[in-house]
């Protein structure tokens, strides 16, 4: 069936209500605009307000759609190419969530990529499924996670053929993806799923210039947040099915346990329009972001003491294709980590970019930046290296530390008795906490794994380096909550 993609179904809808205006006793209890503090109201202006609502007979149900969200929701699993798409208004965080549990049932095996976002392992302990960990080889040069390996899960599906899907992230943070293509047959011969996070890629649907789509190469569910590349609002996630091994009913079930009761339309009306946008300009979007990445990094790597990553890092650790609208750039050269180098650019010369690890950061390119934007961001580049032109190489950083071994169930350690242990006492400990550095939000340990001394130290180097860290029951870093047991 044909789709007018210059519909925005919901956002016709919201309008249409706020034109009728009626009289109003129904939930949020701010009436439109009348009851917002003055403050905020100043700010945002009136017509935000206008259209954060409820559920009507205008305005349609997200848990129940027959009309205006219905037709977005198919609007959007059109322009993808799924069978059905779902809006999340709690982000990719709550489609990953809806993925596992809809594909694997307590005590059920599923193979989860080691780079995974925090989100899939909350998942684990929401549905009691057991993990069988593969994780991604290590492009050594920049210490960052590769690919998947295809082989790699292949051997893991013959030593475990009950295995009911294989989740992994792709593109992941630093624009690393998989043969998604390879591990989807992979998959449909072992009779699992394959369920990808694709949270930071939806724009890779929009040009052959970008690595090709999880759901064009086989993907069973992908999960995609249209704030993350495009012109969404934050929270502002898909959720897409292309096949008929999914279990719809109890997908949809999962949704409404993870999602609010009470979505919003403002964000829901974010995707709508988010998605008219891509539908219409999705092409030139693409490649204006592609382009105006590449002149960056063909700049920064004319600059003495900076690297910046690109297809270069093409086949090697697994790694299938990089999605070039991300800038991994490295001043080690220049004896600068990438916490330091974030600081300075935010301190000197307010630029603010994505994310920094011990060795790299992170500049994510989208349509909406400008010529402009890649000047200021080479231009301080450029002065903090003539400025650190004297640094001392750096040849050793915070290197991530090896797979912890998993020895009792996510679900098993999060409801298991606790005790509360100095620092110090903690290696050989099972962990109850889920610990990650933040962004990108990878755990380095999860609830049912051992303490090691290597992982013990270096989220010690991860903050005494200035980056962030999530999941840690004590700030401090004095105290950690383990499992009462020991191994």
């Amino acid at each position: 069936m044909n789709r007018d993609q210059n519909r925005a179904p919901i956002f016709e809808a919201a309008m249409k209500y706020a034109d009728l205006r009626p009289a109003y006793f129904c939930v949020p209890g701010h009436r439109y605009e009348n009851g917002v503090e003055a403050g905020f109201r100043s700010f945002a202006g009136d017509n935000i307000f206008k259209i954060d609502i409820t559920e009507t007979v205008v305005t349609d149900d997200l848990h129940c759609p027959v009309s205006a969200i219905k037709e977005a929701q198919e609007l959007a699993a059109a322009l993808w190419g799924a069978d059905q798409t779902f809006f999340l208004v709690n982000g990719s965080t709550c489609g990953n969530e809806a993925m596992v549990l809809s594909a694997v049932r307590p005590g059920e095996k599923i193979m989860i990529a080691g780079n995974c976002h925090k989100s899939v392992y909350n998942a684990l302990i929401l549905s009691g499924a057991e993990p069988v960990y593969i994780m991604p080889e290590t492009i050594d040069e920049w210490d960052i996670p590769g690919g998947i390996s295809p082989a790699e899960a292949g051997r893991l599906f013959e030593k475990y053929p009950d295995c009911r899907a294989l989740l992994v992230t792709s593109p992941d943070y630093y624009g690393i993806v998989s043969d998604i293509r390879a591990l989807a047959e992979i998959c449909r011969r072992h009779g699992a799923l394959l369920l990808v996070d694709e949270a930071h890629g939806p724009h890779c649907y929009f040009s052959e210039k970008l690595p090709q789509g999880a759901l064009a190469c086989g993907a069973d569910m992908c999960v995609q947040s249209l704030h993350k590349t495009a012109g969404a609002l934050t929270q502002s996630s898909l959720l897409h099915v292309k096949s008929s091994s999914v279990d719809i009913e109890l997908l949809k079930r999962s949704l409404q346990i993870v999602q609010s009761s009470s979505p919003s339309y403002i964000l829901m009306t974010s995707i709508d329009t988010a998605r008219r946008d891509l539908a219409l300009h999705g092409t030139e979007m693409a490649e204006n972001a592609l382009e105006l990445a590449c002149t960056a990094r063909n700049r920064i790597n004319s600059i003495p003491g900076l690297k910046c990553a690109g297809r270069d890092l093409e086949g090697t650790g697994s790694v299938f294709r990089i999605d070039e609208t991300r800038l991994i750039i490295s001043a080690l050269q220049l004896g600068l980590t990438g916490f330091e180098l974030k600081s300075i650019l935010l301190d000197d010369h307010n630029i603010e970019v994505e994310m920094a690890d011990s060795r790299n950061i992170i500049a994510i390119v989208s349509n909406a930046n400008t010529q402009e934007d890649i000047e200021t961001l080479v231009s301080a580049l450029s002065d903090i290296a003539a400025q650190h032109s004297d640094g001392i190489p750096l040849s050793g950083t915070c290197k991530v530390p090896h797979q912890a071994e998993y020895v009792m169930s996510p679900r098993d350690a999060f409801f298991a008795k606790k005790k509360i242990i100095p620092w110090e006492e903690a290696q050989g400990c099972i962990s109850a906490e889920m610990i990650a550095p933040y962004p990108p939000g990878i755990p380095v340990i999860r609830p049912g794994e051992i303490f090691t001394a290597e992982i013990l130290d270096y989220l010690k180097q991860i903050r005494s380096s200035g980056g962030y860290i999530h999941g840690l029951s004590d700030e401090t870093m004095e105290t950690l909550t383990v499992v009462s047991s020991k191994k």
